[in-house]
């Protein structure tokens, strides 16, 4: 999904984050979570609801459902 790869990459720079902090959050593995910001797999539901989480936004936000 090329909207929610392009916001986690806009939401991870404005946090000033590296790949591996969001990764150490989530607990997964850096490269895992290279995959979903490259669009190379989409997160597992659980994930996506920790990545909202971790950046303050909604599902909806990231997958690009936000009316």
């Amino acid at each position: 999904m090329e909207i929610l790869r392009n916001r986690l990459i806009e939401l991870r720079h404005k946090k000033g984050l590296l790949q591996r902090d969001v990764a150490d959050a989530l607990h997964v593995e850096r490269c895992t979570y290279s995959y979903y910001e490259r669009g190379k797999t989409n997160p597992p539901l659980d994930i996506l609801i920790k990545l909202a989480d971790y950046f303050g936004v909604t599902t909806d936000y990231l997958l690009g459902r936000e009316g």
